[in-house]
């Protein structure tokens, strides 16, 4: 089967969302496939960062298309690659510029709206899906809407807000739903059941476990930024450790080992 068919079969389980815990490197993406992920998808934030770019469509597309090429090869499971905003405005230079990414062979992308108005997310997704048709690509796109995560409507109005967005994101071609932020249970079952489209959640504090939101109709949870942010904090206080006493017990523990590390990429060409 076509890794964009398994890809949007892994959303249409109701029993257990698809977990996601999102990478920046060929390494994680082959560690998390080692470790039973049934997909990877990137962080943007952890891509742009790794690469020396602040998060917040910086990072030049070319330097996503290379990441995403690499990520396809390394792995076996679907690859979905977090394009951010479409690193432009112009949502026909977004389906341009997209084909790079596609033509890795990648499953899925996600694309966000962030402070724009929605229907411009709405043209780049039909103009993704102009650009995906045209190169015979059955590619998945998740539409992020960033209406709790930037709170840019009163919170009695915010369901309502996302289920006019998923709306409009349908009809333009998205295939399933972003919300990061959104962690009150009563509005999670508001949204899903107030849209066809699979809803993806962030992992937030607060946020019960994976079974019981599949109880409530999600259908895809996300780690996003967070293992990276907790790596680069992990390697900031060893890193500040070793410099001021130059203590070589530091690194006795908690660390994979070397044989480890080397079977993980035997195969590797």
């Amino acid at each position: 089967m076509p890794k964009t068919r398994v890809f949007r079969a892994l959303h249409s389980k109701t029993d257990q969302p698809l977990l996601l815990t999102n990478v920046w490197d060929v390494g994680g993406a082959r560690l998390a496939e080692s470790l039973g992920a049934k997909a990877v998808a990137t962080t943007s934030a952890g891509v742009a960062w790794s690469l020396g770019y602040p998060d917040g469509n910086k990072l030049p597309v070319e330097r996503q298309a290379q990441l995403a090429s690499h990520l396809v090869k390394a792995v076996r499971v679907p690859v979905s690659i977090d394009m951010e905003a479409g690193y432009s405005d112009d949502p026909e230079l977004v389906g341009e510029s997209l084909k790079r990414v596609l033509d890795a062979g990648i499953a899925g992308i996600n694309i966000e709206d962030g402070m724009s108005e929605p229907r411009l997310l709405a043209k780049k997704i039909e103009a993704i899906k102009r650009t995906a048709s045209a190169m015979n690509v059955d590619v998945f796109i998740n539409a992020r809407t960033d209406v709790y995560l930037r709170n840019l409507v009163s919170d009695e109005n915010k369901a309502e807000e996302t289920l006019t967005r998923a709306v409009l994101y349908g009809e333009a071609g998205a295939d399933g739903l972003f919300v990061p932020a959104l962690t009150e249970l009563t509005q999670i079952a508001q949204i899903t059941f107030g849209t066809k489209l699979p809803i993806n959640l962030l992992a937030w504090p607060g946020l019960p476990k994976a079974a019981d939101l599949a109880k409530l109709g999600v259908r895809r949870l996300s780690v996003g930024p967070a293992i990276s942010q907790i790596a680069w904090q992990r390697i900031a206080k060893l890193t500040e450790a070793f410099l001021a006493a130059g203590d070589s017990e530091l690194f006795a523990k908690d660390s994979m080992a070397h044989g480890t590390l080397q079977k993980l990429f035997a195969n590797t060409k």
